[in-house]
């Protein structure tokens, strides 16, 4: 795991809000949250990992927030919360830096390693649940729509366990198939 300072937060909305500037540079390094005003803002899955790291305290007034205080906060606001901190987490762990997606149904942009600040992300990655349905033709637009910017398309399908699997994607095309289809209706 980065070696990563203890880092001290305030919880506004669901996001964490950092004032300390030797904590804003430092993490801003690492490729972590949005400058906004002088101060860094995490995301909720950035604040998720680094509380699951034991590398956050987070308050909100004088109470002090947990893992499972922020989990149920989020989750309230989006219900795939808990999918994008697993994909997150583990991209994390892997070593990438990891930002959030900007649009195309992605939920992340990952960077190849080392190349954070100098290239721009490599993928772009969607999360699915083990049985979620996604209809083929959202998905081939999707996919379009990530190889036309350059970026390499990446499924990231979190299994019942909570293991994340990773299928690097390409374009495709489906054919309607008629002749099947007339043989059908002579029967």
């Amino acid at each position: 795991m980065e070696e990563t300072p203890l880092v001290k937060g305030e919880l506004v909305s669901d996001q964490t809000c950092i004032s300390n500037k030797e904590m804003i540079h430092e993490l801003q390094l690492k490729g972590y949250g949005e400058i906004e005003k002088e101060k860094l803002f995490l995301k909720s899955f950035e604040s998720l990992y680094l509380l699951y790291s034991e590398k956050l305290i987070l308050h909100k007034g004088k109470r002090t927030i947990n893992f499972d205080d922020l989990m149920n906060i989020c989750q309230k606001n989006d219900s795939e919360t808990l999918t994008k901190f697993l994909i997150y987490r583990d991209l994390k762990t892997r070593g990438y830096v990891v930002k959030d997606g900007f649009g195309f149904g992605s939920d992340f942009r990952v960077y190849e390693r080392g190349q954070f600040g100098e290239k721009g992300a490599k993928f772009l990655i969607f999360g699915l649940n083990e049985g979620q349905q996604e209809k083929m033709g959202a998905l081939q637009k999707k996919i379009e729509q990530i190889t036309q910017m350059g970026k390499e398309p990446v499924i990231a399908v979190i299994e019942r366990r909570g293991e994340v699997i990773y299928y690097k994607i390409n374009r495709m095309n489906f054919y309607e198939n008629k002749s099947g289809l007339e043989e059908q209706s002579q029967l």
